[in-house]
């Protein structure tokens, strides 16, 4: 028979176990060990398939003298269009402007002018806000094409810290990422959040995006899978 003691101490021993076991299966998550490439297919799956998406693109590193991209924020859609905003540095400043893509058109309303401009985004070292969700051409299209993928570590995020969200890793060909960015050349280091939902979070890119100039980064948020928008040209 167990004494008082020693029927205390293996109670005791025996809520500490339930304790940490909970711990680590609910609060702790950690890199699962699975296939990084079935999840990053699952998330390009997935953004093809939404309706629409709220979507951020941003830099702090311009490299100095360079027409490019440093921001963009907006709503796309698989029509393909695009509405929002985008912020392009050019001889030295830089202009956000209005911005309507849809039917192979990038219409943008630029500073002291009154409506809407056809513009060619190449000339300004953008890509055409509309193919930035295409499932061939857009962000979805690197999943695909990322090689020496690795997964890292999941931790919790999101609202209310709500999410799991697992980081993969890899490398991206140029003339994959040139589809976004026309002057892009060289491999690039990626890194894509995806939650357990299957929903990409975010993409960072690093590497030369535009030609003599140094490396840089680019990050990419996603979030409001499933927004509904009616995109017509102004």
């Amino acid at each position: 028979m167990l004494t008082r003691d020693r029927a205390a101490s293996a109670l005791a021993a025996t809520v500490l176990t339930l304790v940490s076991l909970s711990a680590c299966s609910d609060d702790s998550p950690s890199g699962g060990g699975g296939d990084p490439q079935a999840a990053l297919d699952e998330a390009k799956q997935t953004l093809d398939d939404t309706s629409g998406v709220h979507l951020t693109l941003s830099t702090d590193d311009l490299p100095d003298g360079v027409t490019g991209l440093v921001a963009a924020d907006g709503v796309g859609t698989h029509a393909p269009a695009f509405e929002g905003t985008i912020s392009v540095v050019l001889a030295g400043q830089e202009f956000e402007v209005p911005v309507v893509a849809v039917d192979g058109a990038v219409h943008v309303q630029l500073p002291l002018t009154v409506g809407y401009q056809e513009i060619d985004p190449a000339e300004y070292g953008a890509p055409d806000p509309a193919e930035l969700v295409s499932p061939d051409t857009g962000f979805s299209a690197l999943l695909t094409e990322t090689t020496d993928l690795e997964e890292g570590e999941s931790v919790r995020g999101g609202e209310d810290n709500s999410e799991v969200l697992t980081e993969y890793t890899g490398t991206v060909s140029g003339d994959v990422v040139k589809n976004i960015i026309p002057t892009a050349s060289g491999d690039f280091d990626a890194v894509y959040t995806i939650t357990d939902d299957g929903e990409l979070r975010e993409v960072t890119l690093t590497g030369v995006f535009y030609e003599d100039s140094e490396s840089m980064t680019y990050s990419v948020t996603f979030d409001d899978y499933g927004t509904e928008k009616d995109i017509t040209a102004p």
